[in-house]
């Protein structure tokens, strides 16, 4: 062998470790590796969560792997199982529907894979999974039906949004709006259709509404399961030439971006935070169990209620 082909190949064998080196090194250095999936991204504030969770991982050093099920639970099922096979210390769920979970998730519990369930519950039996780490939906459907309930004197006809139909947000956010209303015998919901989370659903949907009600006359209000709707019956109550936020009010929930900008320009009342920085707290519970401790079954991450006083406030802060 001549000197330029030894050369040639000390230098390629000396590469190739140098590579093998480093793919051991960063796979060290990976605090955890992680399964992620997510539902999808319907609306702005599912795409912040997303972000925020997979930033989170970046700063921590997870190795995060990541699965978009395009709203589809078959998709969820489907990634789970994949995190499996990989070997995941642990997996997120933000699950798309409450039921249908249980096998996939004894799957994952007879792995020894402790699943977190993120931003939404599911119906199983608790201990097929970790914890879950999101807001109380329940109150902050009692707290949109409180605020209207002040702002109307108890008296409101109100047309409701819901969102996507069998997801524990849209069950327990009618629940506790529900429970509220239920004390005003002149606070009632008239109308109530799934806009399934998303703007343009919200329009369409309020559209249908405006026509079915003399041209949105008869409507004192709109209670949105997520902003992302309220924004999308903005446009359908613009277009049907009324006012937002003067004709029919607009309460929402989920504190996005755009919603404090329309909130400054009048055409929208109130909307209450879902958290999307669930993250951190997800990524401490698997770390906890994994040292062997005890993790709460619910990790609450409520959030205020907000209202157009601070709305260009928040919008500059938020979208900066």
């Amino acid at each position: 062998m001549s000197y330029s082909m030894k050369h040639l190949k000390t230098r390629v064998c000396s590469t190739l470790a140098m590579a093998v080196a480093l793919g051991l090194s960063a796979t060290a250095q990976a605090e955890m590796l992680i399964g992620f999936s997510q539902i999808g991204s319907e609306s702005g504030w599912r795409t912040s969560e997303t972000a925020s969770i997979k930033a989170e991982a970046e700063r921590r050093g997870i190795d995060l792997k990541f699965s978009d099920a395009q709203q589809k639970q078959e998709n969820q099922i489907k990634a789970v199982r994949s995190f499996i096979a990989q070997g995941v210390d642990g997996i997120l769920l933000a699950p798309v529907v409450e039921t249908g979970w249980d096998q996939v998730l004894k799957e994952a519990k007879g792995a020894g894979i402790p699943v977190v369930l993120i931003d939404r519950g599911v119906d199983a039996d608790e201990s097929l999974y970790l914890t879950k780490v999101a807001s109380d939906f329940v109150q902050e459907g009692a707290l949109a039906a409180a605020w209207l309930a002040a702002e109307t004197n108890g008296v409101c006809d109100v047309v409701e949004l819901q969102g996507t139909v069998g997801s524990s947000a849209a069950n327990d956010r009618k629940e506790g709006f529900e429970s509220v209303i239920g004390n005003f015998p002149s606070l009632s919901i008239i109308r109530s259709q799934s806009g399934n989370f998303t703007r343009s659903g919200g329009k369409e949907v309020m559209e249908s509404f405006l026509k079915a009600e003399n041209g949105g006359k008869s409507i004192c209000a709109v209670y949105a399961h997520n902003d992302d709707m309220a924004l999308g019956a903005v446009q359908a109550i613009k277009e049907a030439g009324l006012k937002p936020g003067e004709d029919i009010l607009v309460v929402s929930i989920d504190a996005v971006p755009d919603i404090f900008k329309a909130m400054a320009d009048g055409d929208t009342n109130a909307t209450i935070e879902l958290n999307p920085h669930l993250g951190g707290p997800a990524f401490d519970a698997i770390k906890t169990a994994k040292s062997g401790r005890e993790v709460p079954k619910w990790i609450k991450a409520n959030g205020p209620l907000y209202l157009p006083d601070t709305a260009a406030e928040e919008y500059k802060k938020r979208s900066s």
